[in-house]
């Protein structure tokens, strides 16, 4: 198991700041605003986003104010998402604690998250670099587009690996991509040079939400779903797509079974229990050790260095973590 806290521990001075940045954007005269970003500022995970942001600069360049306020608009826009997410997935916790929507309502909910998504495009406006606002703007759209993909496969039953690849592409993936752009070019990276480490952040991305998915398939409190939640919302995922694709009678029956309108929770268990015996969680850790070999080529092509070493080990860390 990689030890991502080794990474944390050696940019902690960086990270520090960067969270000052974040708490100073989000103060405001509501003390009700204040009440809500405060609490949700409490239970910030890893932070991964804004940690490719540093090394993706210390790789191509060095960490310096502009990196600082990329990451910081990166994490904002990042939480706003998962605030809306919330919203829309009828939520009630996230890493443990009550979400915003649980304690509040939805309508506080969907304002708090646009004034998270508001201040992150004020903060990247203050790097003065029109390159980081384009991507920062672009990403919201990009990640807006992904939902809607999502929602539609799941009302047309759309249950390719290529479709579900080319969700978590828009949905995951690019704000991974994003994150490592932002913090390449306000080090002064030279965009033409970005190509492989934007290459590696997108696998980076769809590895992680392919890993997040396998979680649907275990009941694990930790992870902060229940077993099958994805599936009660119309989502399928890389393990049953696999299984389902085995051509067996029994994955004929099952695809029938996904084509109805709603599942009960009998019929998701089935088709969780089904993936997991016709390997489909196996084949995920396949694809993933295959991203996990190319992002590495990627990364050749900068040479060694504690930075690409440190990238190294955020993915091995990603397909290796256990919630």
């Amino acid at each position: 198991m990689a030890n991502i806290d080794n990474i944390l521990l050696k940019i902690e001075p960086e990270m520090n700041e960067l969270n000052g940045i974040i708490r100073t954007f989000l103060e405001s005269e509501s003390a009700m605003m204040n009440a809500i970003v405060s609490r949700y500022l409490q239970a910030k995970g890893k932070q991964l986003r804004p940690m490719l942001a540093l090394l993706s600069a210390r790789l191509l360049g060095e960490v310096n104010a502009n990196v600082l306020c990329a990451g910081a608009a990166v994490e904002m826009l990042h939480n706003a998402t998962l605030i809306h997410d919330d919203v829309i997935d009828r939520s009630d916790t996230r890493r443990g604690r009550p979400t915003i929507n649980s304690v509040w309502d939805n309508h506080i909910a969907v304002l708090a998250g646009d004034f998270f998504l508001s201040k992150a495009l004020v903060c990247s406006a203050s790097t003065g670099d029109l390159q980081i606002m384009n991507v920062l703007s672009g990403l919201g759209a990009e990640l807006s587009v992904g939902e809607i993909e999502q929602a539609d496969n799941a009302q047309q039953h759309s249950i390719t690996e290529e479709s579900y690849m080319n969700i978590i592409s828009y949905k995951t993936a690019a704000l991974f991509t994003a994150c490592v752009e932002v913090g390449a070019l306000a080090a002064g990276a030279d965009p033409e040079k970005l190509g492989p480490i934007k290459k590696f952040a997108h696998l980076l991305g769809q590895a992680f939400q392919i890993k997040d998915d396998t979680f649907d398939y275990f009941d694990d409190p930790t992870v902060g779903k229940p077993t099958g939640n994805d599936l009660l919302e119309g989502k399928v995922t890389l393990p049953l797509i696999y299984a389902l694709r085995q051509g067996s009678a029994q994955a004929a029956e099952m695809a029938t079974l996904l084509r109805q309108p709603a599942l009960s929770p009998e019929e998701v268990a089935t088709l969780v229990e089904f993936a997991k015996q016709n390997g489909g969680i196996e084949y995920s850790h396949e694809v993933m050790s295959r991203m996990r070999d190319e992002a590495f080529l990627c990364l050749g092509s900068y040479g060694d260095s504690p930075a690409t070493a440190d990238l190294k080990e955020v993915f091995t860390y990603i397909i290796n973590r256990e919630k």
